[in-house]
């Protein structure tokens, strides 16, 4: 049972003190710790790490305005089938960008696990499966000319071209970063004092993280320019 404390002032009255008075007299009591607002989260967030979530941002809506672009090129067309098969090579680098982003999704594990020799392993899997993506896609390009749909004469065949294009060349970006971080890895997984000061350092920690989220990213939009394709070709 908390105690009881009898305060007398000049002024013949008294106060009752408890520990729970106390508390809630305290100042500052019942107010929220500082950064706990929406804001404070934001300002917490490293100016880079805000800047790359922009960058997602930005292309979210690119790629939204081409599909937009393309949707309404079809309609303007009356919508109707274009006679060709949709090309088989498009089928295939959509399994292969599946794959290679389930590969890197073990990155974190195996870089939580200090174990840099299969993280090596898992970053050139993934490097070697976006090369096959990126040459799939220009087999499928090959496949769509073979149709007789080409980059110029056909106002839906130029934002098919120009989406699949614009998108491999954010996978080669992803793929630019993936072996920069490579070289690093390699580097530091020769020798076990590189090996320690790598994996404490949270900046390559963060680089892994955010090739992850992009590549996962990336993969995300192509599934939903295949299905726009798949539906409206």
């Amino acid at each position: 049972m908390g105690h009881v404390y009898l305060s007398f002032h000049s002024s013949r009255t008294f106060s009752l003190k408890t520990p729970d008075n106390e508390r809630r007299n305290q100042i500052g009591a019942g107010r929220q710790p500082a950064g706990s607002s929406a804001f404070g989260r934001m300002e917490r967030v490293p100016p880079l790490l805000m800047m790359f979530y922009l960058a997602l941002l930005g292309i979210g809506v690119l790629f939204t305005g081409l599909v937009v672009m393309y949707i309404f090129t079809r309609l303007q067309d009356g919508g109707a089938p274009s006679g060709h098969p949709f090309p088989r090579y498009f089928s295939l680098s959509t399994i292969v960008l599946l794959v290679s982003s389930y590969i890197l999704g073990q990155a974190k594990r195996l870089y939580r696990a200090d174990d840099l020799p299969n993280l090596v392993r898992c970053l050139v899997a993934t490097l070697l499966l976006a090369s096959i993506f990126c040459g799939l896609q220009l087999l499928g390009w090959h496949e769509l000319q073979q149709q007789g749909v080409f980059f110029k004469n056909d106002p839906t065949g130029t934002y098919v071209y120009l989406i699949s294009g614009v998108h491999i060349a954010h996978i080669v970006g992803g793929m630019l970063y993936l072996l920069a971080l490579l070289l690093r890895t390699l580097h530091a997984a020769r020798d076990g004092v590189r090996t320690l000061v790598f994996i404490r350092n949270p900046y390559h920690r963060r680089q892994l993280q955010a090739v992850t989220v992009y590549w996962h990213f990336v993969d995300i939009i192509w599934l939903v320019l295949f299905a726009v394709f798949l539906f409206m070709y």
